[in-house]
């Protein structure tokens, strides 16, 4: 369970997008991140033209509410929307989702991978950078964003993963990932053999 109450505007309004057009952001349930870290991933994305749906937690920003500024709010207001909480999987499984801007958590990998959406990730601290690596290095489904970048970089970020060649090949790699998960919980497959304790 959840001690967070889902906005419940989330799915209607991505049902009102195109196909593979939105991004997902959302960076879990603790960590934080400096209020310039927020101001710069936020306007990068802005800048990137893309429409976002962004789950943002009041307690995001490290020891202060996470607060974004008028300009930007008047800037994104026709095709951004925030919300402090929502039904990831049930997102992420949306058609219109085309993206995933995350910090790498491992549900969030998992739910990533099992839904075929493409990933920037964004590693903050424990398993996040091994996740990371494995999306970006192993698995060719993710494209790593660094502490320290700069706003027309990511939104050059949003832009490659959203419409750009890398994008492209990364989720043609989601998806088959997807099909070998989907493979492996099967009876006879990896997944379920395991659980059920079969050879």
């Amino acid at each position: 369970g959840n001690l967070r109450t889902e906005d419940l505007r989330c799915l209607p309004w991505l049902d009102s997008r195109e196909p593979g057009s939105v991004v997902y952001v959302n960076f879990g349930s603790v960590m934080v991140m400096t209020a310039g870290q927020l101001t710069v991933f936020a306007w990068g994305l802005a800048n990137s033209q893309k429409p976002f749906l962004w789950i943002i937690r009041p307690d995001l920003v490290a020891g202060e509410s996470a607060v974004l500024l008028p300009e930007f709010m008047e800037e994104i207001k026709s095709r951004g929307m925030l919300v402090s909480w929502g039904q990831q999987e049930e997102v992420l499984k949306h058609q219109t989702i085309g993206g995933f801007p995350t910090h790498s958590g491992w549900n969030s990998t998992l739910e990533s991978l099992c839904s075929d959406v493409p990933m920037i990730c964004w590693p903050f601290f424990v398993e996040q950078q091994t996740n990371c690596r494995y999306s970006c290095m192993e698995w060719g489904i993710g494209m790593e964003i660094d502490n320290d970048r700069k706003r027309d970089e990511v939104e050059g970020l949003a832009r490659e993963l959203m419409e750009g060649e890398n994008g492209k090949e990364m989720r043609k790699k989601a998806m088959e990932w997807k099909a070998k998960a989907e493979a492996a919980i099967m009876p006879g497959g990896t997944s379920y053999n395991n659980v059920m304790g079969e050879r």
